[in-house]
């Protein structure tokens, strides 16, 4: 059994002098990696819809979490959010906020493009 110390345990290498920190899986420098980016996001694939409030100056806020999908998926998702509620909202760390008390609607919405929606908060 080998042991997996030093460079071998690392799984190659993971710096380069001329490029910095390289993807140990295709050995690329970690700007140039198509590894990274094509990875899909941590969440089990059940959109959790909440209302919170907290920490918004008393401002209701609409929040879609949990969804396995891409960036540019998520942002997509999140634009025809926006325009379906007629209000605003962005995407912070992974997820979906929609200005506004919008959590039936948005149940109802995404129960309507196939995915699976839990409502959770109040």
């Amino acid at each position: 059994m080998k042991s997996s110390k030093g460079l071998a345990g690392l799984g190659g290498l993971v710096y380069s002098t001329e490029s910095g920190r390289t993807c140990p899986q295709c050995r690329r420098a970690i700007a140039e990696c198509n590894c990274a980016q094509s990875a899909i996001p941590e969440g089990d694939g059940i959109a959790r819809v909440r209302r919170e409030t907290k920490g918004r100056g008393g401002k209701t806020v609409t929040t879609v979490s949990g969804l396995c999908l891409k960036a540019d998926d998520l942002k997509n998702l999140a634009k025809e959010l926006k325009a379906r509620c007629g209000c605003g909202g962005g995407i912070k760390d992974g997820v979906i906020e929609i200005q506004g008390d919008k959590s039936e609607f948005i149940c109802d919405w995404l129960a309507g493009k196939g995915f699976k929606v839990k409502r959770a908060g109040g």
